[in-house]
């Protein structure tokens, strides 16, 4: 994972080509281009969130902010709460 992300939680997945994997549920890294949240966009479940955040691009499981400041923290916070609810897996049940 590096140095560069802070991950919490943990989920299984599932690659391409089978092989089985583990990977935080929600996480953040600081990139010179812009703030990356990992786990918020991996379906079109947070549509309706993304499209009331203010400016933002997506990639495949990743959100896109060049200025925190620009976005609407109420519904971050949501996008954030609705990805860890969806994401995680106790450790006890998996």
């Amino acid at each position: 994972m590096g140095s560069a992300i802070v991950g919490f939680g943990r989920q299984r997945y599932t690659t391409a080509d089978g092989k089985e994997q583990e990977w935080f549920a929600v996480g953040l890294s600081p990139r010179k281009g812009a703030l990356t949240l990992y786990g918020l966009t991996y379906d079109a479940s947070s549509a309706d969130l993304l499209a009331r955040l203010g400016p933002h691009t997506t990639g495949k499981g990743c959100l896109y902010v060049k200025r925190l400041d620009a976005v609407d923290h109420e519904v971050l916070a949501d996008l954030i709460d609705r990805s860890w609810r969806t994401n995680h897996q106790d450790p006890l049940e998996a």
